[in-house]
């Protein structure tokens, strides 16, 4: 009897220690996560072709810079967002080239991730993945009496940094203990566009210049890169330039787009303006503005914006261009709204 109890006792000890050493039952796995592998790849794109074809037909010699010289740099780190079935969440952070991160057990999670080195985006409704989206941060201008005819009440925007985004609806399904691999594509939401200001006559005259970029979308949505319908006008400072004067602008793009009209003919009414102010060197202001629709419609995300002929007389006056010229006393600063904390 006494080796029968002895038995026992010993087949006792070995099971609690086989279960307490070993995660054959789930609810035992204090310690133990299922684990992913993402790697990420970026498509560093400064702009879309529809139909102008600028990567093929580049001119160096023009622009003084090679069409690569655009493609902006990877980000410094990715925030990546696991939202839950139950309608919870939880954040990581990532290197650029991805990790290995822990995730929970069960299926009908889903990702998004961006990234969150910017300085001069706020972000939105982040709680809701059809409403997170980003916006440029605020500034204001004096004057631009011809920018805001064409575009009454709408915000004007420092340009926004580069964002890029992913999101993934389905993530792999998880038990306990598995580990799974998964590549995602981090796309641009913002795009460059070079606006050149081409002069005729009277660059010498130029000290400093500036520019407003009105009509662009005002926000992008993370899920699916698409652009709100309201606009803003984005206010810029440009550099001079042996032919005129050169600014690189970042937009989210036009307003609404893509559409399901887009790419049939864009019949939109949409306004699309470009200004430029100048402080010439005896301290005055010119200011010429342009309609540009027809440049906007052909480049909905990024491209080259041009204006040419431009002249200021050596006898400030009319420009022999036909546009009509401000003068008035240059501003001593603009007021910027600094970054605020993002918005629930």
């Amino acid at each position: 009897m006494k080796i029968l109890n002895r038995h026992n006792t010993m087949a006792v000890g070995l099971l609690a220690f086989t279960l307490l050493t070993s995660c054959q039952r789930t609810e035992l796995c204090y310690d133990h996560f299922p684990t992913l592998t993402l790697g990420l790849e970026w498509e560093n794109e400064w702009e879309r072709d529809y139909g102008m074809n600028h990567a093929n037909t580049w001119d160096t010699a023009l622009h003084g810079f090679q069409y690569d010289d655009m493609r902006p740099e990877r980000p410094e780190w990715v925030n990546m967002v696991i939202n839950k079935p139950d309608g919870t969440s939880n954040e990581t952070y990532l290197e650029p080239t991805g990790g290995v991160i822990n995730v929970s057990v069960g299926s009908g999670q889903s990702y998004l991730l961006y990234n969150g080195d910017t300085e001069y985006i706020m972000f939105h409704d982040m709680v809701s993945m059809n409403d997170a989206r980003a916006t440029a941060t605020s500034r204001s201008r004096a004057g631009l009496s011809y920018i805001n005819d064409r575009h009454p009440d709408v915000r004007s925007t420092n340009p926004p940094d580069i964002l890029y985004a992913t999101y993934v609806e389905e993530a792999p399904s998880f038990a306990v203990h598995d580990h799974h691999s998964l590549d995602v594509k981090m796309q641009p939401l913002v795009y460059t566009y070079i606006i050149r200001y081409e002069f005729e006559y009277g660059l010498e005259h130029v000290s400093l210049a500036r520019g407003a970029l009105g009509g662009m979308a005002e926000s992008v949505y993370l899920r699916d890169g698409k652009t709100s319908d309201d606009s803003s006008v984005i206010l810029y400072d440009c550099e001079v330039k042996p032919f005129g004067c050169e600014a690189r602008v970042r937009s989210f793009g036009i307003p609404g787009f893509p559409d399901e009209y887009y790419g049939r003919g864009d019949d939109s009414d949409r306004p699309y303006s470009l200004n430029l102010e100048i402080l010439l060197r005896n301290g005055k202001t010119v200011e010429f503005n342009y309609d540009i629709a027809d440049q906007m419609k052909k480049q909905p995300r990024g491209g080259v914006i041009t204006v040419s002929g431009i002249r200021i007389e050596d006898q400030i006056g009319e420009s022999d261009s036909g546009f009509n010229v401000d003068v008035t006393d240059w501003p001593e600063h603009d007021v910027i709204d600094l970054p605020i904390e993002v918005e629930p």
